[in-house]
């Protein structure tokens, strides 16, 4: 027989565990740290130039950052700051390194979505925003998954509750419920109607108090914020039920997008949804505040099964948030709910698997232009990265044959770059900021 004492005895001895693999994998700090890049990274895959034309650029202005010398003075290594520095100093062939960004639009968000667990979707959310902030951008990662894969491999650990997801829909409850009882106040009959009042439980806490940048907090990486997660904010979903009784006007959907609309629209360029693997109070969260909705699938016929019954399902439960359109704010969001751009990536996937190669024409037979061009391949670097909780990026290559690093590499680079030109798109379609 096992009880509830038995699983937290259970759990105990896990994080023990936690601890020492951080102890094997990060610093001895265990704390996450992220590693210079090579001279040659930096002109071939970062800024697409020639060894050559960034030692001639760094030659002839000494002011540059001029990188680490290794040992045997073969290579320079520099911190993504300074990647950046010669980024916004730098030209290359008259062109800008600095990355697309259109004037006057607030950042693009992203959502990473399937109910499917081992889709790949918090493999995909950490390689595009690794991916994107070697591309130059401000990068906010929001992890709705009480796995906290996004979190962890982020290098944060030890997380409150409170300053996950479930904290900030805590927290747009007793802000909307105040909104609601005001309104309520200020109405010529509103003597007549009764005050909306929260328990004890969710107003002691605090959460009120709290402004919006005190739930994302720093990476190893300087351009990339998160918003982590923790296994204990799973109880939201339990808990936003209750919030709804309390409340039945409270649209929680719309508790995130409220959230975001509170941070200044220049602080980042690109925001990240990390989504749980269910359809629930989190993930219409995250799917109502993304402009853009990418579904990870692996390349089998269970996961093109699942990938359907995800995609029937968001459908209803969006079509059931349609009824709240006109009775309810939303933030900068409106209902009925729509995307500026929808697509399928595939995950996992074997070039030379005849199933594989099966599989993606089926996908493409059904969803058409809407699967990704540039699946993401499985190799062995991709295994790696995932046993470490790092992405590709964040290896270093020397660890392993350059060729394996590589393959990896330029598999997430094709990804990312079709990624990267199809939130382009969507990017110049947002409405201008007042």
């Amino acid at each position: 027989m096992f009880t509830h004492t038995d699983l937290a005895q259970l759990q105990a001895q896990s994080l023990k565990m936690q601890g020492f693999i951080r102890q094997q994998t990060y610093s001895p700090e265990s704390e996450k740290t992220l590693r210079r890049f090579s001279s040659w990274e930096v002109a071939e895959l970062v800024f697409k130039a020639n060894q050559s034309t960034l030692r001639g650029r760094l030659a002839a202005d000494p002011s540059l950052p001029q990188g680490t010398v290794e040992e045997d003075g073969r290579q320079r290594w520099y911190s993504l700051d300074e990647i950046n520095e010669l980024r916004r100093r730098i030209k290359v062939n008259r062109k800008s390194m600095m990355p697309y960004r259109p004037a006057n639009k607030r950042a693009i968000r992203a959502a990473i979505a399937n109910f499917k667990g081992g889709a790949g979707k918090s493999t995909t959310a950490l390689h595009f925003a690794h991916a994107a902030a070697l591309d130059g951008y401000r990068v906010l990662c929001v992890d709705f998954d009480p796995q906290a894969t996004l979190s962890h491999s982020m290098g944060l650990s030890d997380v409150a509750e409170e300053y996950t997801v479930w904290g900030i829909m805590a927290r747009d409850l007793g802000h909307e419920t105040d909104r609601m009882n005001s309104a309520i106040r200020g109405a010529e009959s509103g003597t007549a109607l009764p005050q909306r009042k929260l328990p004890a439980a969710i107003t002691d806490m605090g959460l009120n108090d709290l402004r919006a940048s005190d739930f994302i907090k720093p990476t190893n990486w300087p351009t990339i914020d998160i918003v982590p997660s923790c296994a204990n904010a799973a109880f939201v979903e339990f808990a936003s039920a209750q919030y709804r009784h309390i409340n039945p006007e409270w649209s929680f959907f719309a508790a995130v997008s409220r959230f975001l609309d509170q941070i200044a629209p220049d602080t980042y360029d690109l925001i990240l949804f990390d989504c749980p693997p269910a359809i629930g109070y989190q993930s219409m969260n995250a799917v109502f505040a993304a402009d853009v909705l990418y579904i990870p699938s692996g390349p089998g016929y269970w996961e093109y099964d699942s990938t359907t019954s995800f995609i029937g399902q968001l459908s209803e439960a969006l079509e059931d948030l349609s009824r709240f359109n006109g009775l309810v704010p939303a933030g900068t969001m409106t209902l009925p709910k729509t995307f500026l751009d929808l697509r399928f990536l595939l995950t996992r996937y074997e070039p030379g698997n005849e199933l594989h190669r099966a599989m993606q024409g089926a996908f493409q037979k059904v969803f058409g232009d809407r699967v990704c061009e540039h699946p993401i391949e499985m190799t062995r670097a991709v295994e790696q990265s995932g046993r470490f909780l790092s992405s590709i990026y964040e290896i270093d290559y020397r660890d392993m044959t350059r060729e394996t690093w590589r393959r990896a590499r330029a598999s997430f680079d094709r990804a990312y770059e079709e990624f990267k030109t199809n939130l382009g798109t969507a990017w110049d379609q947002l409405e201008d900021e007042a």
